[in-house]
């Protein structure tokens, strides 16, 4: 009786569990998210040093795959992948240069442009980070660190290109 017990049991956890991932569209929980840099060295060196991302792959799109997907028009590029860390349950961060500056000037705050204007980054402390920032010049903008409570403080940086970088975590 126990042996069916346990069996049925489990036949419902399975049956419950298969329901719920049936009903996502989705194969994955990640997004990768790509950005167009105006200068890929400077990205990658703000990306990799100041935030301390890791680069994970790299690839190209050719002139034909990038006129039949639509991506950009014909015109070829490549890709340097980045992820808070290498595993499979990491986002991408992926990064792209056509050679020019942007056709809008640089936000000051958020509310200066549309599109992705930030992200955020929750770190188990802060104080790596600051001493990176400080290293590499880059502004602590408003009165960051700002607590927002007891154990967590916010620290609020731009990349190269103006996307704000918000770093959430206790200061130590």
């Amino acid at each position: 009786m126990k042996k069916l017990t346990i069996g049925l049991c489990m036949a419902i956890c399975i049956t419950f569990a298969s329901n719920i991932m049936a009903q996502s569209e989705f194969s994955s929980n990640l997004i990768g998210v790509g950005v167009v840099v105006s200068n890929i060295e400077k990205a990658l060196d703000f990306y990799i040093n100041v935030i301390g991302m890791e680069k994970v792959e790299e690839f190209d799109v050719d002139e034909e795959f990038s006129r039949l997907s639509g991506l950009s028009g014909g015109t070829p590029f490549h890709v340097e992948v980045l992820k808070l860390e290498e595993s499979p349950q990491a986002n991408q961060w992926k990064l792209m240069s056509f050679g020019k500056k942007a056709a809008h000037p640089r936000p000051g705050q958020i509310q200066d442009d549309t599109g992705v204007q930030y992200i955020t980054i929750m770190v188990k402390s802060l104080e790596p980070f600051i001493e990176r920032i400080r290293k590499h010049n880059v502004k602590m903008l408003g009165e960051t660190p700002t607590p927002l409570g007891p154990d967590q403080h916010f620290v609020l940086i731009q990349d190269p290109d103006g996307t704000f970088v918000e770093l959430i975590g206790p200061l130590k």
